[in-house]
């Protein structure tokens, strides 16, 4: 079924790229609404792939001069703890970083709680594989009867290669996936900073690799495969249905998952009805 929240939740902080203070109310909505950002000027833009204005280091979703950036991590939460109706509004370029994971905006919705809304949610069902390639990165789509993610990462020493296999459901979501925080390498912080990004990074909110392993401590030995899946998730949330597939990502990020998930919405999306992927 639908559902929103039962109360609004609030947070403020900085944005991991901009550095600038952000803030964002995010708001019970009515069934058929979906998940839509909300600026100061008023407009309402809805968080769908065919809103996606940039994916360079994050999702950035806006409309005409209105844009917010790095909503994955946000819309992951969400998404996974089952909200499919909300008014997102923001102040500020960003959503507020926190500690670089989803896990307090989890935590803050399983605490405002969820409630569930008199009509179906759309959904995204395939009956045959789908696949998308960009270079050596794909995401291929196969039929199943719940929301599964399995994920190869690949990334340069200390990374290396990490893999992550699950299904996006609320409780092991929080458990497994939430807590895992974005990351980089510490000799690309000064290339990132001269492109305008990483300004509000710091080990407080981000995962650092220094050429000898990761500055601080993990929360789980392949942490960045996790955030990664998190990211995926955020990502998804775009298609605006809930997707009744398995996901299997190698080496994907925020512009493969665009890809994936403009194509799906032009093809398949569904306003309120549930209908199959044919």
């Amino acid at each position: 079924m639908q559902a929103t929240l039962r109360r609004p939740i609030r947070f403020e902080g900085v944005g991991v790229h901009s550095g600038k203070l952000a803030r964002v109310e995010v708001r019970p909505a009515a069934v058929d609404e979906g998940i839509a950002f909300v600026f100061p000027d008023g407009k309402r833009v809805p968080a769908t792939s065919d809103r996606i204005v940039d994916t360079a280091r994050a999702t950035v979703v806006g409309e005409g001069a209105d844009s917010v950036s790095t909503v994955e991590h946000l819309l992951s939460a969400l998404f996974a703890l089952g909200v499919s109706n909300a008014d997102v509004a923001v102040d500020g370029p960003e959503i507020p970083v926190e500690d670089g994971s989803a896990e307090r905006f989890a935590d803050a919705i399983a605490e405002a709680g969820v409630a569930l809304q008199d009509r179906e949610r759309p959904t995204l069902e395939l009956t045959q594989p789908l696949s998308y390639r960009s270079g050596d990165r794909a995401v291929v789509l196969l039929p199943a009867d719940a929301f599964r993610v399995r994920f190869v990462a690949d990334f340069p020493p200390p990374v290396g290669v990490q893999y992550f296999d699950g299904a996006i459901e609320p409780e092991s979501y929080r458990r497994e996936i939430a807590g895992a925080r974005t990351f980089g390498y510490l000799h690309e912080i000064e290339a990132l900073r001269a492109r305008g990004l990483a300004l509000g990074g710091t080990l407080e909110n981000a995962l650092v690799f220094a050429p000898d392993g990761p500055m601080q401590p993990l929360r789980w030995p392949n942490e960045v495969v996790r955030h990664k899946v998190l990211d995926l998730v955020g990502d998804f949330s775009l298609l605006g249905m809930w997707p009744l597939c398995e996901v299997i990502a190698i080496k994907s990020g925020h512009e493969l998952h665009a890809t994936v998930t403009r194509d799906l919405r032009r093809r398949f999306a569904r306003r309120a009805t549930p209908e199959k992927v044919r």
